[in-house]
Order: C-alpha cells, then sequence, then structure tokens
C-alpha cells in the first residue's frame, strides 16, 4: 500500500528567494535586511541549504523507499520534515531551528487520493529505541532489589517462632508457613512481578518495532538497525517486507545496513551521489566496501 506517493522539498529557487528576502521566524518582515548567510548560532537556517546541493527536490515513494547515505547527508533530516509536515506521531524531540516550519511551509506531498495516511502513522528514531531499552534495565534494576529483599525475608522467616496475639498476625502467620513450605526460589517466583523480559537489548529493540508497526499504516524509521546484530536485522528485513506486502504498511527508512538495503523490491536513494539518484543495493558504497572485505578474507571462509 502507498499513503505518501511523492514528497517535493523546498526548490534551489524556493530557497535563495526565501533566504535573500532577509525574512525569519523573528523578522517575518524585515526592511532592506538579508540574511547572514553565514548562519551561524541561531541564525543556521537549517533545513535550508542542504537539498539544493544535492540537486534534489523530489523523493517518489514505493511501498518501501529507503534513504541510503553517510552522517550528514540529510537521511534524517527527510524523515523529520516528512514527519512534521504530514504531522505524524512521534516519541522523542528532535533537534531543529526556529527555521524548521518556515521550510515545510515550501514542501508539498503527495498523498495517495488526497487522504491523510492512518492515525496509526508513526516516525520511530533511534532515541525512541533507546529509552525502551533503558526502561527495560530500569524495570530489571528494580526487580534485582526486590528478588534480594525477598531472599533475605524467606530467610529472616524461616529463623525463630512466632506466637499469634490477635487476628491481624494470621496473615504474618501464612507468610511464615509459605517460606517454611517453598524453597527460597519458589517463595520469591510467587512475589515478583510475572512476564518479566529477560532478553538482550537487541531482543528488546527488535520486540520494539514488532510492537510498533501494525498493519495500515505509514511508517519512517531512522536507522532501525541501530542495537540489532545481523540476525535481528534480517529478521527486521523480513518483517518489514511481510508488512509491506501483506498487511498495508508503507516504509521511509533511513539506513546503512546492507540487511535492510537488500529487501526486495525497496526503492533506494543514494543521498551520496550528487545529484540524489536511485541506485541498486549493490551499487552502494557502503555494501561494496563490505564485498571487497570478504573478498579479501575469501580463502579464510575455505
Amino acid at each position: 500500500m502507498i499513503y505518501l506517493e511523492s514528497f517535493r522539498l523546498a526548490s534551489e529557487s524556493d530557497e535563495a528567494g526565501y533566504l535573500l528576502s532577509g525574512r525569519t521566524p523573528s523578522n517575518p518582515h524585515p526592511k532592506g535586511h538579508k540574511l547572514d548567510m553565514t548562519c551561524h548560532n541561531v541564525n543556521n537556517p537549517y533545513p535550508f541549504k542542504i537539498f539544493p546541493f544535492k540537486y534534489l527536490e523530489r523523493l517518489d515513494f514505493a511501498p518501501i523507499t529507503l534513504l541510503y547515505g553517510g552522517n550528514g547527508s540529510g537521511k534524517s533530516t527527510i524523515l523529520n520534515i516528512i514527519a512534521q509536515k504530514l504531522k505524524l506521531t512521534r516519541t522523542s524531540p528532535f533537534s531543529r531551528t526556529p527555521f524548521f516550519e518556515e521550510y515545510l511551509e515550501f514542501c508539498r506531498p503527495e498523498l495517495y487520493r488526497d487522504q491523510e495516511p492512518p492515525e496509526e502513522s508513526c516516525i520511530i528514531t533511534s532515541d525512541d529505541v533507546f529509552d525502551y531499552m533503558l526502561n527495560f534495565r530500569t524495570l530489571n534494576e528494580g526487580v534485582d532489589r526486590k528478588r534480594e529483599e525477598l531472599f533475605d525475608e524467606w530467610y529472616n522467616m524461616r529463623q525463630g517462632s512466632f506466637q499469634i496475639r490477635s487476628l491481624e498476625d494470621l496473615e504474618e502467620l501464612q507468610r511464615r508457613r509459605d517460606a517454611w513450605n517453598s524453597t527460597r526460589s519458589d517463595f520469591t517466583a510467587r512475589r515478583l512481578p510475572k512476564n518479566l523480559p529477560g532478553q538482550s537489548n537487541g531482543e528488546n529493540a527488535y520486540g520494539y518495532f514488532a510492537e510498533k508497526i501494525r498493519g495500515n499504516a505509514l511508517y519512517l524509521l531512522d536507522e532501525p538497525e541501530n542495537s540489532l546484530s545481523a540476525e535481528r536485522q534480517t529478521e527486521l528485513a523480513r518483517f518489514i517486507e511481510d508488512s509491506a506486502r501483506f498487511y498495508g504498511c508503507q516504509f521511509i527508512i533511513s539506513t546503512h545496513s546492507p540487511f535492510l538495503l537488500a529487501m526486495r523490491g525497496a526503492r533506494i536513494y543514494d543521498l551520496d551521489s550528487v545529484p540524489v539518484e536511485t541506485k541498486k543495493w549493490t551499487e552502494l558504497s557502503n555494501v561494496r566496501l563490505y564485498h571487497d572485505f570478504f573478498e579479501a578474507h575469501r580463502n579464510e571462509f575455505e
């Protein structure tokens, strides 16, 4: 399914007209003033002055579209621009200048039958996944502390005698009987939270995508391979392929991962090339580096 058919970024003439006008978010009606073209600090006009140098004004999307490029190539910027223009749900904030909203005025999405993307559509960033893993880590650390407290409780309840002096002591007596009739592990297990994930960071990261990505929606993923092993990246690639093919999802993904870049039928934009071009995954420089590395060590695999 395709919800977003294409997206027009600000053209070179749009950017030139805006920057030379001297209009800024804090000074929307300048009088004879031109914007400082060095653009330092608060005057940094990001995301202006990025894509005209790449001759990139329009992106056309497939069910799976991949944005490839090195650091600073604009992959994440494009995702953030699209997400903000379409008002997609996001969890983590992102860095932007006051010029960001000004830039969005020049952007034009082309939606399928002019229909807004489904409500479940969202952007998922590395920060979202990292926060998710931290939450599990914090939870598990709390469980570890509780487990030690229960170990001590089990031991103390098996020491000395206990006499009932009132009805309020009946509950304490039952706990002591439970301690005497249970092993330490059984006593502890019955009092700890159930269904806690005993998983690695990579497993939790993969689980986050499996939980968030549901059918019939547009998903923007920013370098989802972070925190994932090669095995988990291949699983994620299959999950994305199946979600696009069978469950009505559309994906726009920034990535360096050869496992994701090799997804069947994906349209790949190489943001390192000038002008930006669509390419086969085997033509990308990062993939060629992997290829050349393994070719150089071919004999060690035999």
